[in-house]
């Protein structure tokens, strides 16, 4: 499995997690918003301050966004490249969403999937307080009742990340309607969620979300990507059990790299370790 130095000094703590109640949300963005306006109001309107969630649908303007990049500074190992505009009404066709709070302010990160005006699929992340909605787009996921995704800090990567927190109304109940889930560098996506899953004795569950990066990747019907710094969202993933027991993560992503390459497919188990981070909510199927 590849991996990635970063400069700072990796702790032994490589997934963190709080567990949390959730509530699902379905509703439509409001046009004439910027994307971060228009959840944040979706947040107010439903006394929500942190999920995760998925966008289907609807029309962009102001469209701008960045790319993964290599670093040009040793302060980082990876980056993001310039600013891209792109002129005229841009189609989202699906997007991943991590809203939480940084500086106690609504924030979010987004990786989507869009079609331009000249008919061109492509991938990347959105700057949440440029774009801007046209028409109503489909959110749906789940908020978090009693953690809240915060911009930290990240002395190992060097950039300041969303991560799970816990908030004033976090409980201890041994049976919590979810988790609030990020992934640190160098372990595998699918390994990373499944020996978490198998300690917590789950053994069907809904990921909602899902934002992050892997070095490079591998699917399950052998095709490669071999570019090292990628961005992904996850468009479906799923925790199951198989006939023998196991616990198995089914992880379809949507992945581009720093060369704007859009590749899409199942997940290898085992061979995707994360770039930068991953966040993500994990949902247990109760029997």
């Amino acid at each position: 499995m590849r991996s990635i130095a970063h400069p700072g000094k990796s702790g032994t703590q490589r997934l963190f997690a709080i567990p949390s109640g959730v509530r699902p949300i379905t509703t439509e963005l409001i046009a004439g918003q910027t994307l971060l306006d228009a959840i944040a109001q979706m947040g107010e309107d439903f006394d929500v301050k942190s999920g995760a969630f998925r966008l289907n649908g609807g029309v962009l303007t102001s469209f701008s966004y960045v790319m993964p990049a290599l670093s040009k500074s040793p302060e980082h190992a990876v980056y993001f490249s310039e600013t891209f505009y792109v002129e005229g009404q841009v189609k989202l066709e699906s997007a991943s969403v991590t809203f939480g709070l940084r500086d106690g302010q609504p924030w979010l990160h987004c990786h989507a999937v869009w079609i331009e005006p000249n008919g061109r699929r492509h991938g990347g992340h959105l700057l949440p307080d440029r774009v801007v909605v046209a028409t109503p787009i489909q959110l749906t996921g789940v908020a978090l009742e009693n953690a809240a995704f915060t911009v930290c800090p990240d002395p190992e990567t060097n950039f300041s990340l969303f991560t799970p927190l816990a908030t004033a109304e976090h409980s201890t109940s041994p049976n919590p309607g979810a988790y609030a889930i990020r992934l640190a560098p160098n372990v595998d996506l699918c390994d990373a969620l499944e020996a978490f899953c198998q300690a917590q004795n789950i053994k069907r569950a809904t990921i909602f979300g899902g934002v992050g990066s892997t070095v490079g990747a591998q699917f399950q019907d052998g095709r490669i990507v071999e570019p090292f710094v990628t961005e992904l969202l996850i468009q479906s993933g799923r925790i199951v059990q198989t006939d023998t027991g196991q616990t198995r993560a089914e992880i379809d992503i949507s992945i581009v790299d720093y060369k704007g390459g859009l590749t899409e497919g199942r997940l290898a188990s085992g061979a995707n370790s994360i770039l930068v981070t991953a966040e993500l909510v994990i949902c247990p199927e109760r029997d």
